[in-house]
């Protein structure tokens, strides 16, 4: 007997559409204004921090396919009460990385490149976890990419050097990320 689902056969539909889908105009439809602030941000600093525009656009569509598939997958209630402890314990580390990301930014000295770099990397460790039978090798491949860039300590370094380029940046992604953090987003 032939297994067929038609709800299965949407996901994928949705999956594969919104991929294709994921530029800055349809961005807009499925993260918020805030979110998309930061993210313009991101792509400021890779931009400027790799000299390369391509590569830049690159790790932040990956960052959008990727929050865009998992959002799928949570509609359609794909994942089992122990993935959905992880995706707790995800959020609960990314909450965790963005306070540390505001306190580094707002109190002078204190900034770890380690401590920054090791957040990010739980992060990426998590998410692969809960993603593991969900997505293809290349969308885990999405998602080391994003955050192997941005655990970079020489760009986290230069991200948050008070005397540096980024410093305009850093405030305006700290000040979203304060943001996504009182409306409980993150």
């Amino acid at each position: 007997m032939e297994a067929f689902s038609s709800k299965d056969m949407a996901m994928k539909a949705q999956k594969k559409i919104f991929s294709s889908m994921a530029n800055k105009s349809s961005v807009q439809m499925f993260i918020d204004d805030t979110t998309s602030e930061i993210l313009d941000e991101l792509y400021r600093v890779s931009k400027e921090y790799s000299g390369n525009r391509t590569e830049a656009q690159k790790v932040i569509k990956d960052l959008i396919k990727i929050a865009v598939k998992i959002g799928v997958l949570f509609r359609h209630n794909r994942f089992t009460t122990e993935e959905l402890g992880l995706a707790q314990d995800f959020k609960k580390k990314l909450h965790q990385g963005a306070m540390t990301a505001i306190s580094f930014h707002e109190v002078e000295f204190t900034f770890d490149k380690a401590v920054m770099s090791e957040l990010l990397t739980s992060c990426r460790d998590l998410l692969l976890k809960l993603v593991n039978t969900h997505l293809t090798p290349k969308s885990h491949g999405r998602i080391n990419h994003v955050f192997n860039h941005y655990s970079d300590p020489e760009l986290l370094t230069k991200l948050y050097d008070p005397d540096g380029p980024f410093r305009p940046n850093l405030t305006k992604i700290c000040t979203g990320l304060n943001k996504l953090l009182e409306d409980g987003t993150i």
